[in-house]
C-alpha cells in the first residue's frame, strides 16, 4: 500500500472498532429504556458497523496496484461499498418505520430514560468527532469510502441531537407516546441519507462527471494558464477510488517538435499533481493549432507563424472544456 492508502485503511480500522463499541453502548441504552426511539439509533448503528467493515475491505482492495485484469486499478470497489452502505441504511430506516407505526397503537413502558439520554449523548459526540476526522482524511486522500462513511457519521450525530431533544421532552413531561413519533421522524431522515449515498455510488460506477472536481480543475488551469496552451477541450475527469484519471485534448503550436510538446505536458502534469496529489494519472491527446480559428484566441506573442491578430481569449469553464471540439470565437 502507498502512504495515503495505508492512512485510509488505518483510519477505517479505528472507525470500525469505535463503531462496534458505540453499538454495544446503544444496545445497553435500549435495554435500559425500552425506547423505540433509542432502538432507531441502535439499528442505524448496525448499518454503521456493517458498512464500516465493507469500507475496510474496499479500502484494502482499492489499494492494490493495477494489474493485467484491472488496468485502471481496483478503486471502483469503493463505489460498491458506498452503495451497500446506503442500502443498509435505507433498509434500517424502513424497519424502524414499521416498528414505530406498530408501537403507536401499543405504547411501550419507558424506564430509566435519564441513563439512556446520557449514553446516547456520549455516542453522538464520539460519532461526530469520528465523522469529522473521516471526512477530513477522505478529502485529503481522495477516498469516497472515508468521505461517505464520515458524512454518514456526522448526519447520525445531527439526528442524535434531535433524538436527545425529543427524549428530554419525554423525560420531563412524561409524554411517552412521543417515543414512536420521534422514531418515525428520524427513520425518514435515515432513509434520505441512505438514498443519497446510493445515488453517489451509482454516479461513480457510471462514471458520471464530477462537477466539483471539474470546477477545481478549471480554476487551477485558468490560474496557471500557459501561452503555449492555446486550447484545452474534451476533458474527462474520473475517480477510481482514491485515484484520479484525467483525459483531455491540449492544443499546442503546430510547429512544436515532440520534445517541446512533451515539456508542456510535463508542466501540465506538475500543476495537476501539485493540486490533486500523486494518486493521479493523465492521458493527453495533443492537437496542432488551426490558423483560422486558433490565431485569434492565441496569446503567444513570440509565434513566428501567426496569420491572424489576437482578438480575444476564451476563458475555460467547466462547460466548454468538456466539449469535444476546438474552441473558437463566435464572430
Amino acid at each position: 500500500m502507498d502512504t495515503p492508502a495505508k492512512e485510509n485503511y488505518f483510519f477505517q480500522k479505528i472507525v470500525v472498532i469505535v463503531g462496534s463499541a458505540l453499538f454495544i453502548m446503544k444496545i445497553v441504552a435500549w435495554q435500559l429504556t425500552q425506547s423505540v426511539a433509542i432502538l432507531t439509533d441502535t439499528l442505524e448503528s448496525i448499518s454503521n458497523v456493517a458498512a464500516g467493515l465493507f469500507s475496510l475491505y474496499s479500502l484494502y482492495i482499492s489499494s492494490k496496484p493495477k494489474d493485467r485484469d484491472h488496468p485502471y486499478g481496483h478503486g471502483k470497489i469503493e463505489f460498491i461499498s458506498a452503495g451497500i452502505e446506503g442500502s443498509l441504511i435505507t433498509v434500517a430506516g424502513i424497519l424502524i418505520i414499521y416498528k414505530s407505526v406498530s408501537d403507536i397503537f401499543h405504547v411501550q413502558v419507558i424506564r430509566k430514560l435519564d441513563y439512556g439520554i446520557v449514553l446516547i449523548v456520549i455516542a453522538g459526540l464520539v460519532n461526530y468527532v469520528l465523522g469529522v476526522g473521516a471526512v477530513k482524511k477522505g478529502k485529503k486522500n481522495k477516498s469516497l469510502a472515508l468521505i461517505s462513511g464520515g458524512e454518514h457519521l456526522k448526519t447520525d450525530t445531527y439526528s442524535t441531537i434531535g433524538l436527545v431533544i425529543g427524549l428530554f421532552v419525554m423525560y420531563v413531561f412524561k409524554i411517552y407516546w412521543l417515543d414512536s413519533i420521534i422514531a418515525l421522524i428520524f427513520s425518514l431522515i435515515i432513509i434520505f441519507t441512505g438514498v443519497k449515498i446510493i445515488r453517489k455510488s451509482l454516479a461513480g460506477i457510471m462514471d458520471e462527471a464530477d462537477e466539483e472536481l471539474i470546477t477545481q480543475l478549471v480554476d487551477i488551469l485558468n490560474k496557471n494558464r500557459n501561452p503555449n496552451w492555446i486550447d484545452i477541450h474534451n476533458v474527462r475527469f474520473i475517480k477510481y477510488g482514491s485515484s484520479l484519471h484525467l483525459d483531455c485534448h491540449l492544443t499546442l503550436p503546430w510547429y512544436f517538435n515532440l520534445r517541446e510538446a512533451h515539456k508542456e505536458l510535463d508542466k501540465l502534469n506538475k500543476i495537476i499533481v501539485d493540486n490533486f496529489g500523486n494518486s493521479f494519472e493523465m492521458f493527453v491527446h495533443v492537437d496542432d493549432c488551426r490558423e483560422v480559428i486558433s490565431c485569434k484566441i492565441c496569446k503567444k506573442d513570440s509565434c513566428p507563424y501567426r496569420k491572424y491578430l489576437f482578438d480575444n481569449e476564451i476563458k475555460w469553464t467547466k462547460e466548454n472544456i468538456q466539449i469535444d471540439k476546438h474552441h473558437k470565437l463566435d464572430k
